[in-house]
């Protein structure tokens, strides 16, 4: 993993729309570039309303879906069919909707509870090299995944792939999230960040401040894409 403040490429688009679009088309060439040179695509996914725009777009385009593998990079501990389920939304948004195999499609067993499942979703994930793209959000709090400010838990270097998160600043408190280690084990890194309310938790992180985002750090850098209304210099 990188140990320097990775390189931050902002892009501010006009509105969440137009942010949707770009992201969409920024997927879908990773999909492209991984296959081409390596024959499969793995793509973790991000909750939130700002991803959720983009994978309304990718249920009405084209890809070569059998070799995309998909993992997430948290989850709730409520039970699968519960509508506050990362994975859940995606596949309402976009996953079943498109021919992704089912065996493709890799949820985090969260509702095992924030142990087993943190274990065994990183037993699961050892297996995958480096994750093709990783899609992240941002709260208005700084945090990303369930990776919360204030506290250390998943920020180390030697933290295991998945940790279990309790007492979670926002509910429910239980939650499995990928450490940001493991999140910094990618080819590329992409925020969606969207709306009013974040704007102050962009102009923290521009101020490189000790929130979770600054522990992401692949090699190649990150790409942030912000709508209008979230950038503070609107």
């Amino acid at each position: 993993m990188n140990t320097q403040a990775p390189k931050i490429r902002w892009q501010v688009f006009p509105d969440a729309a137009a942010l949707a679009e770009q992201a969409a088309a920024l997927i879908l060439e990773a999909a492209r570039e991984a296959i081409a040179a390596r024959g499969v695509f793995h793509l973790v996914l991000a909750g939130g309303e700002t991803p959720k725009q983009a994978y309304d777009r990718l249920r009405e385009v084209g890809a070569d879906w059998p070799k995309w593998q998909i993992y997430f990079g948290d989850e709730r501990c409520v039970s699968p069919k519960a509508p506050e389920r990362n994975d859940r939304m995606a596949r309402r948004a976009w996953l079943d909707h498109v021919e992704i195999p089912a065996k493709n499609i890799h949820p985090i067993p969260a509702e095992q509870g924030p142990d087993q499942g943190a274990q065994r979703y990183a037993e699961f994930i050892a297996g995958v090299p480096e994750f093709d793209l990783v899609l992240l959000g941002l709260g208005e709090d700084g945090h990303t995944a369930s990776l919360f400010p204030g506290r250390k838990q998943g920020l180390g270097k030697g933290d295991p792939d998945a940790v279990a998160v309790r007492a979670a600043p926002k509910p429910p408190p239980e939650r499995v999230t990928l450490s940001a280690a493991r999140l910094s084990r990618a080819r590329r890194v992409l925020y969606l960040v969207g709306g009013h309310a974040k704007r102050d938790a962009v102009m923290v992180w521009r101020a490189l401040a000790d929130i979770p985002p600054v522990h992401i750090t692949p090699t190649l850098g990150i790409d942030v894409y912000v709508d209008r209304a979230a950038w503070p210099e609107a």
